[in-house]
Order: C-alpha cells, then sequence, then structure tokens
C-alpha cells in the first residue's frame, strides 16, 4: 500500500469513527489529515517529475552511445594494437619537434638502425624503450 492509499485509509477510518471536527482534538487531527493528503500530493507529483526525469535521461544516454559510436567508431578492436596491410602492428609516435603523429610498423619500431623521422617536419628522433623493474622484496 502506498502514502496515498495509507491517507485515503486514515481519512476514512476518521469519518467512519464520526470524528467530531468541531472539539479541539477533532480540529487537530482534521488538520493533520489534510496536511497529509497535501503532502502526499506533492510526493505523487514529485515522484511523476522524476520518472519523467529518468526517462529523459535514459533517452540522452542513448543517443550519446549513438553519437560516441558515430564519432568514434565501434569500439570492438579497443585495446588491441592496430596492424597495417601486412598484419603487422603499427604505433603512432608523436613528433617531439612540432607535434606531428607519425606511424611506424613493428620491425622499424625495433629496428636500431632504423632512424625515424617525422613526415611533418622531417626530424629525426630516436626511440628510447624503458624497462620495467620488478619490485624489490624486503630482506629479512
Amino acid at each position: 500500500m502506498g502514502i496515498t492509499e495509507k491517507c485515503a485509509y486514515i481519512k476514512g477510518l476518521m469519518e467512519g469513527l464520526d470524528m467530531d471536527t468541531t472539539s479541539k482534538e477533532g480540529k487537530v487531527l482534521a488538520a493533520v489529515v489534510d496536511l497529509l493528503e497535501e503532502v502526499c500530493d506533492q510526493v505523487k507529483s514529485l515522484d511523476d517529475n522524476m520518472d519523467q526525469i529518468y526517462d529523459e535521461l535514459d533517452a540522452m544516454d542513448e543517443d550519446m552511445d549513438d553519437l560516441e559510436a558515430a564519432v568514434y567508431g565501434d569500439e570492438e578492436d579497443e585495446g588491441e594494437e592496430d596492424e597495417g596491410e601486412d598484419g603487422e602492428a603499427e604505433y603512432e609516435l608523436t613528433c617531439p619537434k612540432c607535434g606531428a603523429v607519425t606511424v611506424v610498423d613493428e620491425a622499424t619500431l625495433l629496428d636500431e638502425n632504423s632512424e625515424i623521422s617525422c613526415q611533418n617536419c622531417g626530424a629525426t628522433f630516436d626511440i628510447e624503450f624503458g624497462t620495467e623493474e620488478e619490485p624489490k622484496e624486503d630482506e629479512e
């Protein structure tokens, strides 16, 4: 039973008991029941508004998903390396001089004798691979 039904039940009990609404106690109880009815109406209105807001928010979320799919494409390949035409992994490098992005394949990237140059400004740059250090265990 919801609050609207409970409020109607209390009002029905008051009417069924044939309470004297002209006495001090009867006036107070009648005023409380009237206030309770108004509160129930306000809560119902707020619930209806919240339902509408949630529906609109869900619609906006679906629209945003559609927009993201249109802008960024399918995310099925997310987390995977890009592969070139020959199936070899490709990597994007940012030029430290001009900031342009250069795409190189894995073989070029790993070849120590190969120079990597920016396609935009022609600057050459070296790639340094960092080594991951394993955390040291506490010695006892």
